[in-house]
């Protein structure tokens, strides 16, 4: 139950400070920033705000003085349309999804070129041994033989 009061209130934290940011704040160190995830405690006295800057690691640094000096005008915005008893206080946390990703898609890469190098040698390789050296032909024994006769002469007598 906590839960679900939890995730409505994060979500109305996010939506409130997204669209303020959209309409601007006056401080010109603000890059272009998007809210990517809200996490409330659970006596939702307190949020943790992740974001992320499109830019260099100076917007990044610049943004982040930024939403730091604007998080008291941020969080009675998020008072006046949050509709509770008491405002969380807000953490602006630099979201580390984009440079995740980019690791992520280099790991990936580096393992399809592997697995070609590998595909490319296996391909050109050859068993040391016997094609394979499990397979024997099956070698009938005398008794198989002679249940095959019976079987023959039951055939006749019918």
């Amino acid at each position: 139950m906590a839960g679900e009061r939890q995730a409505r209130v994060a979500d109305r934290i996010r939506v409130v400070l997204a669209e303020r940011l959209e309409r601007g704040l006056r401080d010109p160190r603000l890059g272009f920033v998007t809210i990517t995830d809200v996490r409330v405690t659970g006596d939702l006295q307190r949020a943790s705000v992740f974001y992320t800057v499109m830019g260099d690691e100076a917007h990044r640094a610049d943004t982040a003085a930024a939403l730091k000096s604007a998080t008291g005008m941020l969080r009675s915005e998020v008072g006046k349309n949050l509709n509770t008893r008491l405002t969380p206080t807000l953490e602006f946390i630099l979201d580390a999804i984009p440079e995740n990703a980019d690791h992520i898609s280099a790991l990936l890469r580096e393992a399809r070129e592997r697995d070609q190098s590998v595909a490319g040698l296996a391909a050109s390789a050859s068993y040391a041994g016997d094609a394979d050296p499990y397979v024997k032909p099956r070698e009938l024994d005398d008794e198989d033989d002679d249940l095959d006769d019976d079987e023959d002469e039951d055939d006749e007598r019918d």
